[in-house]
């Protein structure tokens, strides 16, 4: 499955591990929203877009299924963050933002980018569906 698009925003806030969010297209028919460049304790890595569970947990909402796209995930998105300009920095005090304060907590969490799928899971995603939205294996 071939990447065709790859939309990055860099996050300018120093005191986040969170340093990007991006979306990624698929063969210019699929998007997938809310993936995150993270700085982990062994280097960058991309986060896949995830939300809390009932019991506390998070969960991913879409991710790959083989190693391999995850890889390639990861390259297509690394090489757009390192051609991607940084923004410039804010002042101080309009430095964070509520939203920027949730990736915030939940990427501080994050400590090595190779335990992969555990590490995803710890990842949230800020905007959790509202009680009522439908998800892809609903009954209702």
């Amino acid at each position: 499955m071939k990447i065709t698009d790859v939309r990055l925003r860099k996050v300018n806030n120093q005191d986040t591990r969170m340093k990007a969010l991006v979306s990624i297209t698929f063969e210019d028919a699929f998007v997938i929203h809310d993936l995150r460049v993270i700085e982990g304790n062994n280097g960058l890595f991309v986060a896949m877009p995830s939300k809390r569970t009932p019991d506390g947990e998070f969960r991913d909402i879409a991710h790959p299924i083989h190693s391999d796209m995850r890889q390639h995930v990861q390259e297509e998105v690394m090489r757009v963050y390192d051609e991607t300009e940084d923004p410039e920095p804010q002042e101080p005090e309009e430095q964070q933002t509520s939203s920027d304060d949730a990736a915030s907590e939940t990427a501080e969490t994050i400590e090595d980018p190779s335990q992969d799928a555990a590490a995803q899971d710890e990842v949230h995603h800020r905007d959790a569906p509202k009680q009522g939205d439908l998800e892809i294996g609903d009954d209702r």
